[in-house]
């Protein structure tokens, strides 16, 4: 994968190539920024541009992201095949991460999810992987470069693969390059944070989804300025939005059928709607309390009838046009913290249809306050 390939970002591109060029790369760095912004393709991109020693064999690998000095650390699940003792590795999923990253280097966890089978799981990175990383990285460069380690969402690892990790980025192999891929840094050991090299990674400039849209999926220009401006910043938002029946379709429904069953105050249909939610994999609860969260902040903002404030679909927009007035200065901010606090249960495995039904009568209260 080449610079080239990914979508905008120049600025950070032109950071991490002076890094190089000026003989002063650490020995670890870490991306970060939201979901989206293309930190995993980024960094991708910049450890093929660093193992690519001119050769064709080189390239040759690199193009497969098969290369034996590029090494790639992601969260796990435990399938039911697996033994009791066993504990889930990034090799246990070599196959299906390799026919993913190939694909496209612009997925979330939910896809990732998905490829591996487990929805309803907790994704992880286990003790058992640092221990990998030890014995991979203790070997020397096959082909003579750097060995780069390449972790995606490490502010998922467990706290005994985290402290096995500090001691290797305190004491690194030789020609070893770290290179971790976050969203969540604040969730990382503040003793890691301190170890490593940090690049925040801003949101794709509108100008650069648009032109990707036009170029990479022939839309015209008029649709690919709609969509780059409702993606704000993420490629895959704008991926989502060009997906007829998308989860978002899905997920403003539920929203909408949240909302009247609470103002008509129907309890039977509310513990029926708690139920459905309940049925989603935790993951994609926690998108759709993501979800809720920016369309309660959109209709807030609608109220003020400033266009340049608002970021909806037509379908969303419909909504709010009748919908917005009943979210207001008294009860925006405790409906946010009730859903920051459903996905922090949601996150902790507490019972969904007990997080979800308590959510939907907490809401009766809120939007009957005047």
């Amino acid at each position: 994968m080449t610079f080239n390939e990914v979508i905008g970002q120049q600025e950070a591109k032109d950071r991490l190539m002076q890094m190089v060029d000026e003989d002063r790369l650490p020995h670890a760095i870490m991306l970060c920024g939201p979901a989206g912004s293309g930190k995993k393709a980024l960094a991708i991109a910049f450890a093929c541009s660093l193992l690519d020693n001119g050769t064709t064999a080189a390239k040759a690998m690199l193009k497969k992201l098969e290369h034996p000095d590029l090494h790639f650390t992601y969260p796990t699940i435990k399938l039911p095949s697996m033994g009791s003792d066993h504990m889930p590795v990034s090799d246990d999923f070599a196959k299906e991460w390799n026919s993913l990253i190939t694909d496209t280097p612009y997925f979330g966890m939910d896809e990732w999810m998905q490829m591996m089978g487990g929805e309803n799981q907790q994704a992880i990175i286990t003790a058992g992987e640092s221990d990998e990383l030890v014995r991979k990285l203790s070997l020397k460069s096959s082909q003579g470069g750097y060995k780069i380690s390449l972790i995606w969402l490490p502010e998922r690892m467990n706290i005994a693969c985290a402290n096995k990790l500090l001691k290797l980025i305190e004491e690194p192999p030789q020609q070893t390059l770290f290179i971790l891929v976050s969203e969540e840094p604040d969730k990382l050991l503040e003793t890691i944070r301190s170890r490593v090299q940090r690049i925040d990674i801003k949101r794709i400039k509108e100008d650069d989804i648009c032109q990707a849209l036009i170029e990479r999926r022939g839309i015209d220009e008029t649709a690919a300025r709609r969509i780059s401006r409702l993606a704000n910043g993420s490629w895959l938002k704008a991926l989502e939005e060009l997906q007829a029946g998308s989860e978002n379709e899905l997920f403003l429904d539920m929203y909408i059928l949240l909302m009247r069953l609470a103002y008509q105050r129907k309890i039977k249909d509310l513990r029926k709607w708690s139920e459905q939610m309940a049925g989603m994999g935790r993951e994609k609860q926690k998108r759709w309390l993501t979800y809720f969260l920016r369309m309660t902040r959109e209709n807030f903002m609608y109220n003020f009838q400033n266009t340049e404030l608002n970021y909806m679909t037509q379908k969303e927009e419909d909504f709010a046009r009748n919908f917005a007035r009943f979210i207001h200065e008294k009860n925006i901010l405790p409906i946010s913290d009730l859903a920051n606090l459903a996905i922090r249960d949601i996150g902790q495995n507490a019972n969904a249809k007990i997080v979800f039904f308590d959510f939907a009568l907490q809401m009766i209260v809120l939007l009957l306050q005047k």
